[in-house]
Parts: structure tokens; C-alpha cells; sequence
């Protein structure tokens, strides 16, 4: 059979894929108590800065423990430069200045990546539906919403910062690369081609949340960018599976994918 000819199939068993699966949710839900408490203290800490406004809710949800941060802390280590990473223009942006400023614009960057990785996944799922990208093992249906459904709730506390701190949430995709991502995801025909996208996807946002670690100037910041990284980490592990292919251990993690403030457009 011709390569053009040969049909996608799914590089680990069914079984394999659903156990991952139901184990990237349970590292999830073990990382919410920290991004809860970070995403609180850190808007506590933009609220004391000079010339930040929010009226705050107290009880955005706290927790404890910062086990899974120090899995993520432990890739960039060493590397933070100790000052603020994101006070910059997009390119060709103008008009009146951007509201998200200094760690603010890494909140709005990293809200639109979370949102931009939420579409990706909604639109693999409606072409799936459609029978627009052949047969559709539901284990990979299953993955690719849970996937889904942790992003949104990543983006939703980012947005939560950024309206409790008085800026704007994030509610679309204002990244400069989306109109890219659009067409390529219009163009996959097969599931492989998607999870190859949305493999682009993941290593840029777990890469853009290493990258913070060692850059963002907030302690909460780092610690919410922290506790979220690790489970990115995971959904581009288990894609690299769903490709047929080894995943890079950890301790490779790079940060060259990362995405850089001026890729954000507001």
C-alpha cells in the first residue's frame, strides 16, 4: 500500500490510551488546589503593585501543597532572570496601550493559549463528528475532550486574574499564529494530522509555562505557571503515544517552542 494510500492508525492500544487518559485527569485534579492558590495570591500581589485596580475576590479558591510545581521549577532551574517577562508591544499593534502590562501580559498570553488549545480540540471533535477525518478510535474522542475540558478550566483562571487584577478576560484567540492554526486544522483530513497540531500546540504552551517559571517577576505567578506545566507536559506525552512515538524524557524539556509575549495581539 502507497504511503498516500495507507490509513492513519491509532500508535498505542485503546486500553493503553484510556488508562493515560483517566491518569492525566487525576493529575489534573491533584494540581487545582495549587493554580487555585496561586491565581488568588497572585492577584493579590498585582493588586498591591502601583496603578493596578480590581475589586478582587477573596475566595477565588486556595489550596495547598506545591508538589507538582516543584516537578516543573526543577526543568528551569536556575534559569530565571528575576525580571518582569512581558512588557512589550505585539508587533505593528497600535492605538492606545495594551492593559495587560509586565506579569499581567503573560496572564493574557497564557489565557489565550489555553484558549487557543480549547478551539483546536472543539474543532477536531466537530470534523470527528462529521466524519471528516475517518475512523475515530473513542479513546482518542475521550482524550482530546478531557484535554479540552483542562484547558478550558486553565484559561478560566487566567481570566480570572486578569478581571479580578480590572483588565479585560481573554475570551478569544488574539495570538498572531491562529490564523495558521486555523487552516492546518482545516486541512487534516485523519486524526494523525490533527494530533500532530495539537501536539505543536501542547509543547509550545507546557514549554511557554517553563519558560515563565524562570522569567515572571511574581512568586504566585511562578507558582500557578508551575503547577499547570506538568499536565501540559502530559497531554503532548500522551499525543507523542497517539503518533507512535516515544515520548522525550523530561529531563529534555527545552524552551525554544515557547511562545514570547509579542505573539499575543492585544
Amino acid at each position: 500500500m502507497s504511503a498516500a494510500n495507507k490509513q492513519w492508525e491509532l500508535g498505542i492500544g485503546e486500553g493503553e490510551l484510556a488508562g493515560l487518559t483517566k491518569e492525566m485527569q487525576e493529575a489534573h485534579l491533584e494540581t487545582l488546589p495549587d493554580m487555585h492558590q496561586g491565581t488568588a495570591e497572585l492577584v493579590q500581589e498585582l493588586l498591591r503593585l502601583p496603578g493596578q485596580r480590581g475589586a478582587g475576590r477573596r475566595h477565588f479558591l486556595a489550596g495547598a501543597g506545591i508538589a507538582a510545581a516543584a516537578t516543573a521549577i526543577a526543568f528551569v532551574s536556575g534559569t530565571g532572570s528575576g525580571k518582569a517577562f512581558g512588557a512589550v508591544r505585539a508587533p505593528g499593534q497600535t492605538g492606545a496601550p495594551s492593559p495587560y502590562q509586565g506579569d499581567l501580559k503573560v496572564v493574557a498570553l497564557a489565557a489565550a493559549l489555553e484558549n487557543q488549545a480549547v478551539g483546536a480540540y472543539g474543532a477536531a471533535l466537530k470534523a470527528a463528528g462529521a466524519g471528516k477525518l475517518g475512523k475515530v478510535p473513542p479513546a482518542v474522542g475521550t482524550f482530546a475532550k478531557t484535554a479540552m475540558d483542562q484547558h478550558a478550566a486553565h484559561a478560566k483562571a487566567w481570566n480570572a486574574v486578569l478581571t479580578d487584577a480590572g483588565r479585560p478576560a481573554i475570551t478569544g484567540v488574539p495570538l498572531s499564529n491562529q490564523p495558521a492554526t486555523l487552516k492546518a486544522l482545516g486541512q487534516a483530513k485523519d486524526v494523525g494530522a490533527v494530533a500532530r497540531l495539537a501536539l505543536a500546540l501542547e509543547d509550545q504552551a507546557a514549554q511557554t509555562y517553563l519558560f515563565a517559571v524562570g522569567h515572571v517577576s511574581s512568586p504566585a505567578g511562578i507558582k500557578t505557571a508551575a503547577s499547570i506545566a506538568p499536565v501540559e507536559a502530559m497531554h503532548a506525552a500522551i499525543l507523542h503515544f497517539v503518533l507512535g512515538e516515544y515520548p522525550v524524557p523530561d529531563a529534555f524539556l527545552q524552551t525554544d517552542r515557547a511562545a514570547k509575549p509579542t505573539l499575543l495581539t492585544v
